[in-house]
């Protein structure tokens, strides 16, 4: 990491699809308004005695065991696999796989079971299909390094670098990259080891059910071996910035990404100082440049990025900050950042850059889908319900999703602007409570409008919500139950929501 190296995303002060989340399982004590110290409760039923935590430092949970697998995907890693899902069954234990645990709900995690962390280095391209093999738990930092020197870029991924390749196709996470999908649309096939021990290859002629039920599944139907995901070359990149009214935003993203096809990437953000919440919108665009002689390697985050962080964490509580921030973006930012830079650099940042360092609170982020037309719509309901609770909206970013054809549980059936927002929320019970709230009215109004929610964070929802927000979880639950029938791979989302239907 380059000290001093400034990044477009470290100028732009961008926190992406999960910043703050740098999480390694320590549970923080934190105060009430009383002064009595709040240990979030672990989840029901743990008795285990290896205590993981996920990134909303909330979900605490005792595991049996847990064991971090670095082999390639070989014969030797599948024998490890086997031997593993046996010797859990034979203890009545749950096997749950993840990365680096940056779901905020426990859907990494299981009371009593085996967790398998999987971090893995080990990759392949295939130059004339334009698409690589990667393990399961390569995370995209080692990605974006491998390809980079190739000439080549991951065609969708998360907005930030950290995550693990499978566990993006797992919650089907969505980036910048323009106009697509969920990243899980830009599999080709991926290998999984299914609860009786057979390994299979699943893609949309080869099991298609299963490979539709797995991408955005959470890890349910099985462990994932390796993938084979699409890339595309990596290009020097022009910005391009669009201040608007906050309610304009969705016709005319949308418009901007169907009439100019060369777009590459593009995301949007809104003002959230108190006296103009959702009031105007930034619309940032990026285009091939004219010169693609000669593209330097992907750069990443240094000191800048590290000093935007102190700017980012002024907004807590600074309605002035807020204001100071926002002014940064839309005008000093237009100016800053108007020259080149390339297309894996801007994928190229890492969560930790903004992470919150304060033990008596943590970062906890919404995810919405919303029509572009009914965009307006959704922003009035932003306006009567988050100035009404107590919790920091420091930040939210915008982002288009085409429609997904492929995942069973997809929350984009049509073409969606997705609002990333992250909250700063304090650790106490009044703070969960009042967020818990929140949320309920939040999902409440955008299924009214037609839109849904994300799934990997924080479990506030209602099961009525889910179902509404997810109408296909019955065929979903039919693949598991022919699948996995003595439900060998669980997780926060089974227990909260999917055992209960």
């Amino acid at each position: 990491m380059a000290l001093g190296k400034v990044t477009r995303r470290s100028l732009l002060l961008a926190t992406g699809g999960a910043a703050g989340a740098l999480i390694a399982g320590a549970l923080h004590e934190s105060p009430t308004t009383s002064g009595q110290p709040f240990p979030p409760a672990a989840a029901p039923g743990s008795t285990g005695e290896l205590l993981l935590n996920d990134a909303s430092e909330l979900a605490p949970t005792r595991v049996a065991r847990h064991a971090v697998l670095r082999d390639k995907p070989d014969e030797a890693l599948l024998s490890r696999l086997r031997f593993e899902l046996k010797q859990a069954q034979a203890a009545g234990q749950s096997v749950v796989a993840h990365a680096a645990r940056h779901s905020m709900g426990g859907q990494s995690l299981e009371p009593n079971g085996l967790a398998l962390t999987l971090d893995q280095d080990w990759l392949e391209v295939d130059h004339g299909a334009s698409t690589y093999r990667v393990a399961a738990g390569m995370r995209w930092n080692k990605v974006i390094a491998a390809l980079d020197g190739l000439g080549l870029s991951p065609k969708v991924m998360q907005s930030n670098n950290d995550f693990g390749v499978a566990s993006t196709f797992s919650v089907n996470a969505h980036g910048w990259p323009v106009a697509f999908s969920g990243g899980g649309t830009t599999a080709r096939s991926v290998k999984m080891l299914l609860a009786n021990g057979e390994h299979v290859t699943c893609s949309r002629r080869e099991n298609p059910r299963l490979f539709a039920a797995a991408m955005g599944g959470y890890g349910l139907i099985g462990l994932i071996t390796e993938l084979e995901m699409e890339a595309r070359p990596n290009r020097n990149l022009d910005p391009a910035f669009e201040v608007m009214p906050a309610r304009d935003f969705g016709p005319a993203f949308e418009r901007k990404l169907r009439g100019d096809a060369a777009i590459d990437m593009a995301y949007g953000r809104m003002n959230v100082s108190i006296d103009g919440f959702f009031t105007e919108a930034l619309l940032i665009t990026y285009k091939p440049a004219a010169d693609q002689s000669a593209i330097p390697p992907a750069a990443s985050s240094g000191f800048v990025s590290r000093r935007s962080r102190d700017l980012f964490r002024q907004q807590l509580g600074s309605d002035r900050w807020k204001k100071f921030r926002w002014r940064i973006e839309t005008d000093v930012n237009r100016i800053v950042n108007a020259g080149t830079t390339t297309r894996n650099s801007l994928l190229n940042e890492p969560v930790v850059t903004l992470d919150d360092r304060d033990p008596l609170r943590t970062d906890i982020l919404h995810e919405y889908f919303v029509s572009p037309a009914r965009f307006a719509e959704f922003v009035a309901i932003c306006q009567e319900v988050i100035p009404s609770s107590f919790q920091e909206l420091l930040n939210i970013t915008l982002r288009f999703v085409d429609t997904d054809r492929d995942s069973v549980l997809a929350y984009a059936t049509e073409p969606r602007i997705a609002a990333v927002m992250l909250f700063s929320q304090e650790k106490s019970r009044r703070a969960e409570e009042d967020m818990a709230r929140m949320t309920a009215r939040l999902i409440d109004g955008v299924l009214s409008i037609g839109g849904t929610y994300y799934l990997p964070y924080r479990p506030h929802a209602s099961v009525a919500q889910f179902q509404k927000g997810y109408p296909r979880v019955g065929e979903f639950l039919q693949a598991k139950r022919e699948t996995d029938p003595s439900l060998t791979f669980r997780n926060g989302l089974w227990h909260n929501y999917l055992s209960t239907l």
